[in-house]
């Protein structure tokens, strides 16, 4: 067997208090001073900010708290246009992924040396922010959700200016260069947000295990935190932020995204191809979408291909006498933790969307650029696409 793990990740600080290293690694880092990237919510919660600002010490050099879960482009030109005003050399970004999106697109946008303007025009007719050849500022990440996008190179921006126009950024630069998980910093984050981003993250570790670009590096994290997971995740959904549940999501969810986001590729596939066509444009969450359609999508795959079952049935604990049951029991785990984490079940409990939308999702899904990461023997037609949203139906 052949294969290559070409995976850079930042320095990864993971415990209570951990946030209080800040300034010693920014140092460690050579950043002088760097600009707080946050949400409007986030940015004025003492429980958040205030160890933020602690542990950052004398090397912040402002906050820009403006990002929000639309990721307009606009936001990042603003906060590139902040990050110069105050003469930071790098971003520190706090929240979830909205925050870490536009922090990354900040970077790049920094670092093109075009125009406002021309880097509105080259994303409207490209669907990417164009990026210069040279260094950009480092970006650091504090997160307070489980969506799991954090040791990733890839930023998802938007912009609305003449109509809805999605895209985003790939590059090995973007990859975060310091991760601080304070367990604390999560419990303070609403209990509705925190579950859902949870279920976005959980499916890192499903979809890398079957992933074209899957390697036994990856199986391994992907397995330890399915096993973490799937035992911390409905411990959540009821309730419990005690400090064993706190490590099991915390830590499972850093494990879920460990080699996900590589130079020679992404792990992330079905499932999240099936989440953007459902979450973009409705009023629901992307964790949300993948409760409803994971299990669903997981079905289709084990129908087509082996998908990796007995290396995910493993992470669930089952020891399978055969790969239909396999395949069950990995479904059936799946759906426990969407269950535990109380999530909807069936997309017709999205208020806004009807069942006419579903071809015209299907083919949104069918175009989504992670569908090239399917593995071997999947091939999926728009009908199949389709299929798999009537069943979720």
């Amino acid at each position: 067997m052949e294969f290559s793990f070409d995976y850079q990740p930042g320095r990864i600080r993971y415990g209570p208090g951990c946030a209080s290293t800040i300034e010693d690694v920014l140092g460690t880092l050579g950043v002088e001073n760097a600009l707080v990237v946050t949400g409007r919510t986030v940015g004025e919660t003492a429980a958040v900010m205030d160890p933020v600002r602690a542990g950052a010490g004398g090397r912040l050099a402002g906050t820009f708290a403006e990002t929000t879960p639309d990721k307009e482009l606009s936001t990042a030109l603003r906060g590139a246009d902040r990050l110069a005003e105050t003469d930071a050399d790098a971003l520190l970004a706090v929240g979830g992924g909205s925050s870490l999106d536009v922090a990354k697109t900040i970077a790049a946008v920094a670092g093109s040396q075009r125009s406002d303007e021309e880097i509105l025009e080259a994303f409207e007719e490209t669907g990417a922010v164009p990026l210069g050849d040279g260094e950009l500022p480092p970006v650091c990440v504090v997160p307070t959700t489980l969506a799991g996008g954090d040791l990733s190179m890839v930023a998802g921006i938007t912009t609305r200016r003449d109509g809805l126009v999605r895209g985003g950024i790939y590059d090995a630069r973007l990859m975060p260069e310091a991760l601080w998980y304070d367990p604390e910093l999560f419990r303070t984050t609403p209990e509705d947000v925190l579950r859902a981003s949870a279920m976005n993250g959980f499916d890192k570790a499903i979809e890398t295990a079957y992933a074209a670009t899957s390697t036994p590096i990856s199986d391994g994290t992907a397995v330890r935190a399915i096993r973490r997971l799937s035992r911390g995740l409905p411990a959540l959904g009821a309730g419990e932020r005690d400090q064993a549940t706190m490590r099991d999501v915390v830590v499972g969810t850093i494990l879920a995204q460990y080699g996900c986001s590589r130079a020679d590729g992404l792990t992330l596939s079905l499932i999240h191809a099936f989440g953007h066509g459902i979450a973009r444009g409705y009023e629901i969450q992307q964790g949300g979408a993948h409760g409803i359609i994971a299990p669903h999508a997981l079905a289709y795959l084990f129908g087509e291909t082996d998908g990796a079952r007995g290396l995910l049935a493993e992470g669930f604990g089952v020891e399978a006498d055969s790969p239909e049951a396999a395949a069950r029991a990995v479904i059936e785990g799946v759906e426990r933790v969407r269950d535990g984490l109380g999530l909807p079940t069936r997309l017709r409990e999205i208020d806004d969307m009807s069942e006419s939308d579903l071809p015209a999702i299907a083919a949104d899904v069918h175009g989504d650029g992670f569908m090239s990461y399917c593995p071997a023997g999947l091939d999926p037609t728009v009908e199949d696409t389709e299929a798999v949203l009537r069943e979720a139906w």
